[in-house]
């Protein structure tokens, strides 16, 4: 099993999220996170933001449909600018449903 967090613009949210569902995958957790990047944050005039808001999805999935998950994000929330969002792979080593004390995704 694999955690993956993608942490994008939060304009593209609801195009993730529904091309997520499209393809079957809707268990996903959202958080309205700030931070910055390469986009170094943002100048309007004379005022300077130093993070910008983003939008982090957290989804667990079968290590088989991770390379899937990961092309919709992309396709998604691509805007071809900087501040598009990062992706982020990581193990899971454990999971359990609360409810039933189930093992697994």
């Amino acid at each position: 099993m694999k955690l993956i967090r993608a942490i994008i613009r939060p304009e593209k949210t609801e195009n993730v999220v529904d091309a997520l569902e499209k393809s079957g995958y809707i268990a996903l957790t959202r958080m309205d996170v700030s931070g910055r990047g390469k986009q170094k944050g943002l100048h309007v005039g004379d005022i300077y933001y130093d993070e910008l808001p983003k939008t982090m999805l957290m989804i667990a999935a079968n290590d088989d449909s991770v390379e899937e998950i990961i092309g919709i994000i992309s396709a998604s929330a691509i805007t071809g600018a900087y501040g598009d969002g990062k992706i982020f792979v990581s193990p899971i080593e454990l999971s359990f449903t609360i409810r039933t004390g189930a093992e697994g995704i």
